[in-house]
């Protein structure tokens, strides 16, 4: 092809559509969003059905999200999240336009922090003919009065919608009674998954114990066991998941549940039930091995007993919740860590867990073993390096997320460990270890300290503070009184010419926590946080960085959604100013505490971060509430905005 002049035009020819969307399938969505921008074929890649699955939009109810909600009629399907909604008639119209718009394309609703009507709500479902998810937590609302759906043409409408409805959501509800659970329930006849969490329910007795032979009455003020037997038994086929989370459920009462014939549950969470014993676990293992996924944290009443009933029961157990169960110690671990399915065990706040039975269970002599990719061991004050150490080497090649948090024993020996070993992390927690220093990070050894080996060796005998100070021996050091040799420039130079096991090797990273480690400085956050993937990040109460560190994550770290950086002194508007033109994509900020911010900070975060929707100004005392209140008027996604005592010195400056 020539132009006007005779030479040849190079025509490139466009790539076809699936071509383009195969490359966006590499893109995070932040980056698709962005790419979609580039030309038309390029917006309509990005909108490719591939792109949309499980898709939710949260917005509150004002006049701004009707329009949205008309632009969202093209989607094949979607889910909302719509908050805040009440009675008036701006609601109302909202719902009546998600009826209109979305009927037979909604997928899910979730209506968290309203206070809307029956009336309101009784407009809406009969449309939605396609939901199959509905979350209705704390809508008391709703149930205050008991007559929801208390008329029959209101049951017939709603039951024709939620026919196919397959999760529902009644947690935190108040004034859930036998009558209202019956009246909902009945339109759901075919459900999956059922959350009560925070239910007040009446386990401890049936309230009309008392009543003739076959009569049967439903309570018009709690709801009863009764009736939850009556819905389990009569939706057994399909019932899986059941969430009973902060009830008050006794041991005979799970016996009950669990007892039902032919039910068959994957799933179940009693998350702070604190009525629970070791019988009712071992009860509840007995009716019901196929257990995949349980739930027991905060069940402070259950000991070991629990954890090997589960071990010898539940052979397809893929996820366990120990949190908080604090009477739970190294008995039983090794045989559940022998439970071959298991994937994920959380065991955060179990005092006496020390990690020697979980290497046990990871190294006994039967050829299958637990795969863990998630493991919490936060809290854990007795795990120690060794422990570390091991599981770093059995988990290699699966563990993807790992908590450590506030193990206070950690050194930089784990960290060295972690970096060697897991290098597949995809989330890694490391806050309030105090030991950990930027040698740890950088994955070197400090000149004045000795390896493991030679700590161990034998050194001849050592004498205590108690043995006696008459000039014979010097009472040893206390860890709190040595402070470790800060890196030099030369430490610096020989980290970048060496291959060390550096926490730089976890480039896999999308979510890190370094809060409350002291001895860290900007040595090592400058040279190792260099993560393309990185989402969240956590420096908080790290008094020793600088707008050195601030710069040096934003300019390498470019993906961060959410960064912390609360009580660090060290951070200043000078920091800000480099940092924010690389954090397009933040979300979420905290700088509580940062006393040398000031507006100017806000000015920089209203041109360059305008997708913010959390701020923590707290305790910035140089901030105005004025140039607060112009941020929020103008950034359209910021909702929470924290900014307490921000006004102290002008107020003190004034008087």
């Amino acid at each position: 092809m020539e132009d006007c002049n005779g030479e040849d035009i190079i025509v490139t020819p466009e790539l076809p559509l699936e071509i383009i969307v195969y490359i966006q399938s590499f893109l995070h969505a932040s980056d698709r969003k962005d790419a979609s921008l580039v030309c038309r074929s390029w917006y309509y890649a990005s909108q490719d059905f591939h792109f949309q699955k499980n898709l939710t939009f949260s917005f509150p109810a004002s006049a701004s999200s009707l329009e949205l909600i008309k632009g969202l009629g093209r989607k094949s399907r979607c889910s909302l999240i719509i908050k805040q909604l009440d009675g008036f008639s701006m609601s109302r119209s909202l719902l009546l336009e998600v009826g209109l718009c979305l009927g037979s394309k909604l997928e899910s609703l979730a209506l968290p922090g309203s206070s809307i009507t029956e009336a309101s709500l009784l407009s809406l479902l009969p449309r939605l003919t396609s939901l199959r998810r509905l979350d209705l937590r704390g809508l008391d609302s709703l149930f205050m009065s008991g007559a929801f759906l208390s008329r029959e043409e209101h049951r017939n409408q709603v039951r024709s919608a939620l026919s196919g409805l397959e999760e529902l959501d009644l947690s935190d509800l108040r004034y859930l009674s036998d009558l209202t659970f019956n009246r909902l329930t009945s339109c759901t006849p075919g459900l999956r998954r059922l959350s009560l969490a925070g239910c007040y329910i009446a386990f401890e007795f049936d309230l009309y114990r008392g009543c003739p032979a076959g009569v049967v009455k439903d309570s018009s003020a709690l709801l009863s066991l009764r009736n939850l037997k009556r819905l389990v038994t009569e939706q057994r086929w399909t019932l899986v998941a059941l969430d009973l989370s902060r009830t008050s459920i006794t041991p005979d009462s799970l016996r009950t549940v669990a007892q039902v014939p032919d039910l068959v549950l994957e799933e179940l969470r009693l998350h702070g039930c604190k009525e629970l014993t070791d019988y009712s676990i071992e009860v509840l293992v007995k009716h019901q091995p196929s257990l995949q996924r349980l739930d027991i944290s905060a069940c402070t009443e259950l000991t070991s007993r629990s954890v090997e009933a589960v071990a010898q029961g539940l052979k397809a157990l893929t996820q366990l919740s120990l949190s908080r169960d604090w009477r739970i110690t190294e008995k039983g671990l090794a045989e559940l860590l022998s439970v071959s399915s298991l994937r994920s065990l959380d065991l955060s706040e179990c005092l006496h867990v020390s990690g020697t039975e979980i290497v046990k269970g990871l190294t006994g002599c039967t050829p299958a073993r637990a795969q863990l990719d998630t493991l919490s061991l936060k809290s854990c004050t007795y795990i120690r390096d060794f422990a570390v150490f091991s599981l770093t080497q059995l988990l290699g090649n699966t563990l993807r997320e790992l908590d450590l948090t506030l193990c206070v024993n950690v050194t930089d020996l784990s960290v060295r460990a972690i970096a060697t070993y897991l290098q597949g992390l995809v989330v890694l927690r490391l806050g309030l270890c105090k030991e950990i220093t930027d040698w740890g990070l950088l994955g070197m050894v400090e000149a004045t300290k000795c390896e493991p080996d030679q700590e161990m060796a034998d050194k001849g005998p050592s004498f205590t503070r108690t043995f006696g100070n008459m000039g014979f021996f010097q009472p040893p050091r206390l860890p709190f009184e040595e402070k470790p040799k800060l890196v030099t420039q030369n430490d610096l130079q020989q980290f970048k010419q060496q291959a060390g096991a550096s926490l730089l090797a976890l480039n896999r990273l999308q979510e890190l926590d370094l809060s409350a480690c002291p001895k860290l400085t900007d040595s090592s956050i400058t040279q190792v946080l260099r993560y393309p993937d990185l989402r969240r990040l956590s420096l908080s109460m790290l008094p020793e960085i600088t707008d050195a560190s601030l710069a040096s994550v934003a300019w390498h770290c470019r993906s961060l959604t959410s960064l912390a950086l609360n009580h660090c002194p060290g951070i200043s508007d000078r920091g800000v100013a480099q940092a924010a033109p690389y954090l397009h994509r933040l979300q979420h900020l905290y700088l509580s505490g940062c006393s040398n911010i000031t507006d100017r900070s806000l000015f920089l975060l209203l041109q360059h971060c305008d997708r913010l929707q959390t701020l923590d100004i707290s305790r910035c005392k140089n901030i105005s509430p004025t140039t607060v209140d112009l941020l929020q008027s103008r950034l359209p996604f910021l909702e929470n905005v924290h900014h307490k005592f921000i006004e102290t010195r002008s107020c003190y400056r004034k008087k």
